[in-house]
């Protein structure tokens, strides 16, 4: 039999992926190695590394989607070179896109006899913006017409996720965060006449308010405004931050009114890649009717082909998120989208019911009538932990549990939350809840004496 002698400088495919300089070495990490590096071992050193990462399915502090079918990978692979900006060249990515908006529009009660506009994002914080900007110029004209300033915008929110102070602080707009008074969790009718003036550009609404789930009224809300209007003569829009609610709402709490049923709302976002099911990376952004998007934040873009009407904060950006969002509307249909949150939010109240029987929680949010989610705090008294601590113990099993104060004027008060997502099934809640036990029993039983801070990523 021949011997056939191995050359120790191929780095061809042949070799061992272990067996190769790269391996046997170390790249550097922070500037370009010199030399290249054969495919298949670039490709192991990158994924190793990344198995330092946490298990994203065991991740109940995001709302973001971790769990997909193999056909929406396989369109992901399909549409990795698409770039949804350039409808010249992918005029069916662009089709795709049109049909989800008007999708989202109906499935949102937007009236069908109303000139209805909307457009795709990298996920409900540029959508949320966008509906802001809307506000504020849509503001401004009117100010300007009646000769009145303008300087001083202001929009009234409750606790809102941090995309709105980014907004307020990025385009200069006041924002007047509702502090939470006595039982409060979020912005309330009787707030309203207290915040708002003539300078408000609008009121944020939130249908899942990310630090406890719940839903905020929408409906009363618009109620006061509408009093309002009639008593002071404020005529004053409500966007709705429907990031994660727009895709549950529709489908297990049909009875709500939030949407564009109601008059006074003029714009929505929602995050596709949040209960929409999609993967990361788009969100959307509806007007009720094209006067509610001025267009003077509409631009026209010639160079790839055409005249491309464009608002958004990004431009290029890849066309696979709103494929696979397509994917899933006509995969699951209403019925689909009905069981897969019915079923979450089955398993979240199930979840709050035994987290309930815990001596050391109160339920701050039991999972009824908001997003699939569970809120709690710590009963009063000494339990020789906190919840960060139990966060961080509970990691060590690898659940990912944010804890947290609530916002301005409840800060004293922290509270875990337990996000139910699509894959997040009753028996691996089981697993969480038996992991939780016994965290506690050893903390119990090992008090903390210098209790963690607040654990996280910090930037280096």
């Amino acid at each position: 039999m021949a011997i056939h002698s191995v050359d120790s400088n191929d780095q061809s495919s042949l070799r061992d992926i272990y067996a190769t300089d790269a391996s046997a070495g170390t790249l550097p990490k922070y500037r370009l190695p010199e030399g290249r590096t054969e495919p298949r071992a670039a490709y192991a050193l990158v994924r190793d590394e990344l198995l330092l990462d946490g298990n994203a399915r065991q991740n109940l502090a995001t709302f973001c989607t971790t769990w997909v079918e193999d056909e929406v990978k396989q369109l992901m692979t399909d549409a990795v070179d698409k770039n949804m900006i350039d409808k010249d060249e992918y005029p069916q990515t662009a089709e795709l896109e049109n049909r989800c908006v008007h999708i989202l529009a109906d499935l949102w009660h937007a009236n069908k006899s109303w000139d209805t506009v909307g457009c795709s994002t990298t996920g409900s914080s540029e959508a949320a913006m966008l509906g802001g900007l809307a506000f504020k110029w849509a503001w401004r004209k009117r100010r300007e017409a009646a000769g009145k300033d303008f300087s001083k915008p202001n929009i009234v929110t409750g606790p809102v996720q941090i995309c709105w102070k980014k907004f307020a602080r990025y385009f200069d707009v006041e924002i007047r965060e509702v502090p939470l008074e006595g039982d409060a969790l979020g912005l309330r009718p009787e707030d309203l006449r207290k915040y708002c003036d003539e300078n408000t550009i609008g009121v944020v609404a939130t249908l899942g308010v990310t630090f406890t789930g719940i839903y905020e009224p929408v409906e009363a809300l618009a109620r006061e405004l509408d009093s309002m209007e009639r008593d002071l003569g404020l005529d004053i829009p409500i966007h709705v931050d429907a990031a994660s609610g727009g895709f549950i709402a529709p489908f297990i709490q049909r009875d709500l009114v939030w949407d564009f049923q109601i008059d006074r709302v003029r714009s929505i976002n929602a995050s596709g890649h949040k209960y929409g099911l999609a993967p990361l990376g788009v969100g959307w952004v509806i007007w009720a009717t094209k006067a509610d998007l001025p267009e003077e934040l509409i631009f026209y873009v010639d160079y790839l082909g055409g005249n491309m009407p464009t608002f958004a904060l990004n431009f290029s950006r890849p066309g696979g998120e709103i494929i696979a969002q397509y994917y899933n509307f006509l995969r699951l249909g209403r019925a689909g989208y009905t069981a897969v949150q019915q079923a979450c939010s089955d398993t979240a109240q199930w979840l709050g019911a035994e987290l309930a029987k815990f001596d050391c929680f109160e339920m701050v949010y039991d999972g009824h009538g908001g997003l699939p989610a569970v809120a709690y705090k710590l009963s009063p008294g000494d339990h020789g932990f906190t919840l960060y601590d139990l966060s961080e113990r509970v990691r060590m099993r690898g659940w990912q549990i944010a804890s947290y104060p609530l916002p301005s004027n409840r800060a004293e008060t922290v509270v875990q939350r337990i996000l139910i997502r699509h894959g997040v099934t009753h028996d691996l809640v089981q697993l969480l809840l038996a992991d939780l036990k016994r965290a506690i029993e050893h903390l119990k039983t090992n008090p903390v004496v210098h209790s963690t801070a607040k654990p996280g990523f910090h930037h280096g």
